[in-house]
């Protein structure tokens, strides 16, 4: 692939396919810290994760409108997470009626080399980019997950 010359669709098409299963599976086979390796931990517990620990304590609330599922399914995440002790929650002293979660100060050594990997190597990638080139990356990425799961606008 010359990276001086554009590519037709069809070839950015297929350069694709055959990158991005490539891409998941060495993202699969990015080491769990040992200490966190034993909980069974899914993707939605990253994404979970990787919120707190970019953006700090959240409520069940906004976890949820973030990761785009209801509240009760973060409180079960939030629930699971909580018993294993990776995170976290307890009650907003401005509102008890919110619950704010944030990493276990036990477990944000071990999250944090869990995501540093991935984290390192997107600064890489999109480092060398104009902003407006990593927005247009981003929102393509956002258009083909709309996409593959049927929910393109």
């Amino acid at each position: 692939m010359s990276t001086d010359e554009g590519l037709s669709l069809d070839e950015g098409v297929r350069t694709l396919l055959l990158l991005m299963p490539r891409l998941v599976g060495r993202a699969k086979r990015m080491p769990v810290p040992e200490s966190l390796r034993t909980l069974d931990l899914a993707p939605r517990h990253l994404s979970l994760l990787s919120y707190l620990l970019f953006d700090g304590p959240l409520t069940v609330n906004e976890l949820a409108a973030r990761l785009e599922v209801t509240p009760a399914t973060v409180s079960l995440m939030v629930g699971d997470l909580s018993r294993k002790g990776v995170v976290d929650r307890r009650e907003d002293d401005a509102d008890r009626r919110r619950t704010i979660v944030s990493i276990a100060e036990a477990s944000r050594e071990a999250v944090d080399a869990w995501l540093a990997r991935g984290a390192g190597a997107w600064r890489s990638a999109l480092g060398p980019l104009t902003s407006e080139q990593r927005r247009m990356f981003v929102e393509t990425l956002w258009a083909y997950e709309r996409a593959v799961t049927g929910d393109a606008e």
